[in-house]
């Protein structure tokens, strides 16, 4: 190079080859960014900007070694040595450039997706997309994979010919895992349970579902726990899905008053500050119904519906308050168990 006429030292002058491309990649691709940035500013959603905050790593690190590689042509290397080192700085820099795929992938794509999803309401539209994005992180793993055996100078032909050998025993063996993806995938489509949802499978499992993966899912506990379901366990399974047929749901209250006391006072008492709850549906309209005349009180249970399933345990504690206030104003007594002892002399 005429470079050379001026640097008579090799590494010098490699490193200065180094930071002068650096420089100059790092400026177009921030002024790229910018111009990106500028083009897309009025999107009424912040994906640009996780795109970019996500992608400025990589990126840099892609740079860091395209300039790398180029700055090694002016040093003399043992043939082995270099091709060692351009193998290796060509897997960092294809492994950076898969990441970077997978990072818009995610951001452009998926979340845009679920955005969309959520706005058209599509039930099944974050369910879907987590399934489908992992399918296709394990896609990018493996063509990432690939193309790095290509550039060790490993022989895939004779790989992919064995993988057709021995596909049926590749295909018994996935066969579990791939019964949990078509399991995922029918109760997504079924539109059974979706994320959000909170289910009840038992007396113990409980909580609301975090994400429906490849293999299993992932379900949350009222306790902050995470519980792992594989998803054909799931498919065969039992569930109640509080979230269906509509998020509206129904709260039974059970109260009781003391022998003596007026019934349709008691009715309207309790009425009226059901009638006040938060988030209360008026449809269908709320109900007081006299169920028992047991050993120490006259039962009752208020019966309402709530707009969703997650305003259930609120409004459980906002009307036993109201109630137990209520009843306590309008001097109705509210008994309690006790037994009288006769004792004979």
């Amino acid at each position: 190079m005429v470079f050379g006429q001026y640097i008579a030292n090799d590494y010098i002058r490699a490193f200065i080859l180094f930071l002068g491309f650096l420089l100059i990649l790092r400026i177009t691709a921030s002024v790229l960014e910018r111009v990106i940035l500028r083009a897309v500013k009025k999107t009424k959603t912040d994906l640009d900007d996780i795109i970019v905050k996500k992608s400025s790593i990589p990126i840099t690190v892609i740079l860091f070694f395209i300039s790398l590689k180029i700055s090694l042509n002016e040093i003399s290397l043992s043939q082995r040595f270099e091709m060692i080192m351009i193998e290796l700085i060509s897997s960092i820099i294809i492994i950076m450039i898969g990441y970077l795929i997978y990072v818009i992938i995610d951001v452009a794509v998926f979340r845009a997706w679920n955005i969309f999803a959520k706005k058209a309401n599509i039930g099944i539209g974050e369910s879907l997309g987590s399934l489908i994005h992992g399918v296709l992180k394990g896609i990018l793993i493996i063509l990432i994979l690939v193309y790095l055996l290509d550039i060790w100078g490993v022989d895939i032909g004779p790989l992919l010919a064995g993988l057709g050998i021995a596909g049926l025993a590749i295909a018994l063996a996935l066969q579990p895992a791939l019964g949990n993806i078509f399991s995922g995938l029918s109760m997504i489509f079924d539109k059974s349970i979706g994320i959000g949802d909170v289910v009840y499978l038992d007396l113990e499992t409980r909580g609301k579902i975090d994400k429906i993966g490849l293999r299993s899912t992932r379900i949350r506990t009222f306790d902050n726990e995470l519980i792992i379901v594989p998803n054909s366990t799931l498919a065969s399974s039992k569930i109640q899905n509080v979230a269906l047929p509509e998020p509206k749901t129904r709260v039974v209250v059970p109260f009781g008053v003391a022998y003596g006391s007026d019934i349709e006072k008691v009715k309207k008492v309790v009425m009226k500050e059901v009638l006040t709850l938060k988030n209360i549906s008026k449809e269908p309209e709320p109900i007081i119904r006299f169920l028992e005349m047991a050993d120490s009180s006259l039962n009752f249970k208020a019966y309402f519906h709530v707009e969703s399933f997650e305003n259930r345990i609120d409004a459980i504690d906002e009307i036993n308050t109201k109630i137990y206030n209520a009843l306590n104003k309008n001097n109705i007594e509210i008994p309690f168990p006790q037994r009288d002892v006769h004792i004979k002399k």
